[in-house]
C-alpha cells in the first residue's frame, strides 16, 4: 500500500475535531496526523508534522483559516475548509482550496472532499519526486561532433572527425586540413572549437588547433614559444599561452 496521506485536523469546536479525526481514521489511506483548537496551534502543527492535507475551519479565536494559509508559507498544505459559515467560498476558492465542505454534511460529501484531497496530496508527491530526480540527475555528457560536412567544388564531403589533421582561422571561415586537403568552412574557430572534444583538439596558437594523435615531435623556436611538427610535416607554432595546456593533455 502506498505510504498514507498526512492529515491535520483544525477546528475550534472539540465535537467537530472528534468527528473530523473518527472519519477519517475509517480510511486506511490517512494518517492523522495531529488535531487542533486554533490557529496558532494549527500554524506549530504544520510546521513540525509536515501535514499534506489540512481540514481546516474557517472561524476560530485568534487566527482564522485563511490567515492560517497564508502564514504557511508560499507551499502550504492542501486545505479542505469545514465550516458551518456559507459566505466564505469565494475566499476559499481564492485560497486554492481543494474543497470546502459545509457543515452539517453526510458520509459522501465528505468522501468526495477527501478523495479529492487524496489525490491532489498525491500530485505533490509526483511533482516533488520528478524535482528531485531532476536535481539529483548526473548531467549529460555533451556531445562533441563526430564527423563533419566539409563543402568542396563537387560538393559535400563527410569526414569523421579524427580524420581532420589541424584547423586555422581565415578571417570569417576556418580552414579544415584533412588528408593533405583543405576545406573552407563559414564558422569561426571559437564556434567549431566548442563543438570538438577538447581530449583531441587542443588549440596550439590563437589563430590554429591540432589533432593531437597528428602531433609527432615538438622543437624550440624563438621568445619561448615552440615549433610543432606533425606527422605529415607540417610545422606550426605552439605559442606560450597554450602551452602548459597541451603539456597536460600529451
Amino acid at each position: 500500500m502506498k505510504d498514507p496521506v498526512r492529515v491535520l485536523v483544525v477546528d475550534d469546536e472539540a465535537p467537530a475535531r472528534a468527528a473530523l479525526r473518527s472519519m477519517l481514521s475509517q480510511d486506511p489511506e490517512v494518517e492523522v496526523v495531529g488535531c487542533c483548537g486554533d490557529g496558532k496551534q494549527a500554524l506549530a502543527a504544520i510546521k513540525t508534522g509536515s501535514p499534506e492535507v489540512v481540514f481546516l475551519d474557517v472561524r476560530m479565536p485568534g487566527l482564522d483559516g485563511f490567515e492560517v494559509v497564508q502564514a504557511a508559507g508560499p507551499r502550504p498544505p492542501r486545505v479542505v475548509f469545514v465550516t458551518a459559515h456559507a459566505g466564505h467560498a469565494l475566499e476559499a476558492f481564492d485560497a486554492e482550496a481543494v474543497d470546502y465542505v459545509l457543515k452539517p454534511f453526510d458520509d459522501e460529501r465528505f468522501a468526495r472532499a477527501l478523495a479529492r484531497a487524496k489525490a491532489a496530496a498525491r500530485a505533490d508527491r509526483t511533482i516533488a519526486l520528478a524535482a528531485r530526480l531532476s536535481a539529483d540527475r548526473e548531467p549529460d555528457p555533451p556531445r562533441y561532433l563526430e564527423r563533419i560536412a566539409l563543402p568542396e567544388r563537387e560538393g559535400v564531403r563527410v569526414v569523421p572527425v579524427a580524420e581532420i589533421d589541424w584547423i586555422e582561422a581565415q578571417d570569417y571561415y576556418v580552414e579544415v586540413h584533412s588528408g593533405g586537403r583543405g576545406y573552407l568552412l563559414r564558422r569561426s574557430l571559437k564556434q567549431l572549437e566548442a563543438r570538438l572534444d577538447p581530449r583531441i583538439f587542443a588549440r596550439v596558437h590563437r589563430s590554429a588547433m591540432v589533432n593531437l594523435q597528428r602531433i609527432q615531435s615538438m622543437r624550440p623556436a624563438a621568445h619561448g614559444e615552440r615549433d610543432l611538427i606533425l606527422r605529415d610535416g607540417t610545422q606550426l607554432k605552439l605559442s606560450r599561452m597554450y602551452r602548459d595546456r597541451l603539456a597536460d593533455l600529451l
